[in-house]
């Protein structure tokens, strides 16, 4: 295969830095191992960031997602520890990752972390007539 899956994230400078804005980005085909029966786990992530110097490259975003594909990890710690992996690369303002797992014993998860640089405040919101 020319492509293999990688823990290396990517980051490239912020176009736009002295500007807060927002990137979300959506990972559909998010898999990993249910570490109780080896089963898979199917997952959407949403990323959501507000950048400071630098942005997080999406095709080893693609590539990092993938590493995850034959190990076992449950919902809760496999989103927080991507959380710190994408916050650790790029050091964003704001980030949040929400992870929706797929159905499994009739049980939808869905886990919510959220990484905020303390010198950040958001800005006020606007709201339009």
């Amino acid at each position: 295969m020319p492509t293999q899956p990688s823990k290396q994230l990517d980051t490239f400078p912020n176009p736009t830095p002295e500007r807060d804005y927002t990137i979300r980005m959506r990972v559909p085909e998010f898999t990993c191992l249910c570490p109780k029966t080896g089963q898979p786990d199917f997952a959407t992530l949403h990323v959501e960031y507000v950048p400071d110097a630098r942005c997080i490259e999406l095709k080893s975003l693609k590539l990092y997602m993938w590493s995850y594909r034959n190990e076992g990890a449950f919902h809760e710690a496999v989103t927080n520890r991507i959380l710190d992996d994408l916050v650790k690369a790029c050091a964003p303002r704001f980030m949040r990752l929400t992870a929706e797992f797929y159905v499994r014993g009739g049980i939808y998860t869905t886990v919510i972390a959220e990484h905020r640089h303390p010198a950040w405040q958001p800005p006020a919101p606007v709201t339009l007539p």
